[in-house]
């Protein structure tokens, strides 16, 4: 959602086997999608050990990217599962900490290819909003701040999405 609000066009578990072809079809947007995010995770299941292969192939067909590789302790881990109430993809017997072991293990060539790791274990939601700005943000980043000037008739109304209403009638025009 972080990298929604910052104007990436994002895709949520998207097969590694896809990525190409997405990618290309971002290229084709003629700029609409100038910025694109993709999750790849292991909910994908035996399509997410291609992902390596297809992230090769995209720099080989000239495409640039960026890999950004969260983290959080096996504590953590275990914490959001158990409050999720959600099975871990790899362990889906139900032993967690098993699952995330065995998730550490199946990403190190993929956490080595990282270009920036968060580790979100003691991060808010807030801070982690911040970390992830702080990589890929910019000065036109449409989740800055922005004012607005409206002028409107009271006999009409406050607009509704107004957050701060300034009387300024008493003002000479």
């Amino acid at each position: 959602q972080s990298l929604e609000d910052m104007g990436f066009f994002c895709v949520d578990n998207l097969p590694p086997s896809l990525l190409e072809k997405f990618v290309e079809l971002c290229a084709q947007s003629q700029g609409k999608i100038d910025k694109a995010a993709v999750v790849c995770d292991l909910r994908g299941g035996e399509f997410f050990s291609s992902l390596n292969q297809a992230l090769r192939d995209l720099l080989e067909a000239g495409f640039r990217y960026q890999i950004l590789f969260l983290e959080a302790s096996d504590n953590v881990l275990v914490n959001r599962y158990k409050e999720s109430r959600r099975r871990h993809p790899i362990s889906p017997q139900g032993n967690i900490l098993e699952g995330i072991r065995a998730e550490r293990r199946y990403l190190v060539e993929l956490r080595g290819q990282a270009h920036k790791i968060i580790d979100s274990s003691d991060l808010t939601n807030a801070q982690m909003k911040k970390k992830i700005r702080e990589v890929f943000g910019s000065e036109n980043d449409p989740a800055r701040m922005s004012v607005s000037v409206v002028s409107f008739g009271f006999k009409y109304g406050i607009p509704l999405d107004a957050d701060i209403i300034i009387d300024v009638r008493f003002l000479p025009n």
